[in-house]
């Protein structure tokens, strides 16, 4: 079944630590099965807390999500992300 990890930018606290990140996140997605779905694109909060933006990738399965997550290319680029925002990050199992 495929995964989806949704990428919720709650709020900036430094944007140089996010511009440290972006470059690093997109060399982490390398021999990872990866589907850019949506990438901080026009949204709409219809309930809940606001968002600054909102990622969508997909994977062909949580295994392979978390492969992505859990490497050490995306664990390097992470570091940046936790000191430039505070993040939800959510993997849940597609249809």
């Amino acid at each position: 079944m495929p995964a989806y990890v949704i990428l919720i930018n709650n709020k900036t606290t430094d944007a140089t630590e996010l511009d440290l990140y972006r470059p690093k996140a997109v060399t982490a997605r390398a021999g990872h099965p990866m589907t850019l779905v949506a990438i901080n694109g026009k949204f709409e909060v219809l309930e809940g807390a606001s968002a600054e933006s909102v990622s969508i990738a997909q994977f062909p399965d949580m295994t392979a999500a978390k492969a992505w997550y859990d490497s050490p290319e995306y664990q390097d680029a992470k570091q940046h992300r936790l000191r430039g925002a505070d993040f939800r990050i959510i993997l849940t199992e597609g249809l």
